[in-house]
């Protein structure tokens, strides 16, 4: 029953056991497959979804037990890297009729801990130097930041950054975004969650957070009414887009993606987005935590997907939109 499955899923999503969990690790079976799916399965004709047209989608499956959990994402071009919150990596292109090729699974090449428990390896969040190639990753659990070379060969640094030290920790670093001007946008999951009104805790680091943590400001951010967010992306204009999750009984997963004016983000400030669509009801909806932008034909084009939580009755979705906004300063 739908009821049962979403219980389960808030149990999933606010663990309280505290025992061992081993972390399961990519690569018994390297292969990945691709089923396409609609945006809304009786309706499979209407694309629009609010300020977004959507061009497909996929469900992502591998005979390998360990794959799924997808909470960060990266895309270039025809090559998608799905970051996992048990610091798995799975990478692979996909054409235009949405088939799948050249699948590589590798684990992270260090983190917090040892490595041996899932906490050790609850990486939430990822931002990239496309000039580089570096890599930033944010840990939930270990409010920490891991930086790592070009398609994650080697630690280069961390940080536990003071200013993220008393977020909760399976709070913490769910969001991340590297902006083109070198400074991180770093947003809590939960940190100052109970105060109505007040918003939830972020952090703007002026420049690389491993290299200098103590460098920025905090401003509060407040999500649409009981959703947290999950991922957040800068479009070419300055402008970012940050995708949030809720869960309920009654609707299950809803998703909701709001437009943000980055030049509201100041010290002390409270930040509020703007809903530009809604994924929930009649429209394909699961626990969707990844979001990246790219560009085609100069229209900016969103891709969402999901974290499964490896449960049997989510699923690991991958799902490209056309952003259709006005111009910054258009109506």
């Amino acid at each position: 029953m739908r009821i049962v499955s979403v219980v389960l899923l808030t149990l999933a999503l606010v663990p309280s056991w505290t025992g061992t969990v081993p972390r399961q690790v990519l690569g018994k079976h390297a292969d990945v497959a691709a089923t396409p799916v609609p945006l809304r399965a009786g309706d499979p004709a209407n694309r629009r979804l609010g300020a977004l047209t959507y061009l497909g989608g996929v469900r992502l499956t591998s005979r390998d037990p360990a794959f799924g959990g997808f909470s960060a994402m990266r895309v270039e071009g025809d090559r998608v890297t799905l970051l996992s919150d048990y610091g798995s990596v799975v990478r692979f292109r996909i054409d235009g009729k949405w088939r799948v090729s050249a699948p590589e699974f590798l684990t992270l090449p260090g983190g917090p801990g040892t490595g041996w428990e899932k906490r050790d390896r609850d990486s939430e969040s990822l931002a990239v130097d496309p000039a580089t190639g570096q890599l930033w990753v944010g840990f939930e659990r270990a409010n920490a930041i891991w930086r790592y070379s070009a398609d994650f060969a080697r630690v280069e640094r961390h940080v536990v950054p003071k200013a993220m030290a008393k977020w909760p920790s399976a709070k913490g670093a769910e969001a991340m975004v590297r902006l083109r001007s070198g400074a991180f946008l770093v947003f809590s999951e939960g940190a100052g969650k109970g105060r109505p009104g007040r918003g939830l805790d972020a952090i703007r680091f002026e420049g690389d957070a491993t290299e200098h943590p103590d460098r920025g400001f905090h401003f509060r951010y407040l999500p649409p009414s009981g959703t947290s967010p999950t991922d957040v992306v800068e479009l070419a204009d300055g402008r970012l887009i940050v995708l949030h999750r809720a869960a309920s009984l009654g609707e299950g997963f809803t998703a909701i993606v709001s437009l943000v004016d980055a030049r509201a983000i100041r010290p002390g400030a409270l930040v509020e987005g703007r809903q530009i669509a809604r994924l929930a009801g009649e429209v394909i909806h699961d626990n969707y935590e990844a979001l990246a932008v790219t560009y085609e034909n100069d229209a900016p084009i969103l891709w969402i997907a999901s974290d499964d939580n490896q449960m049997w009755f989510e699923q690991s979705l991958l799902l490209k939109f056309r952003l259709d906004l006005p111009p910054e300063g258009g109506r």
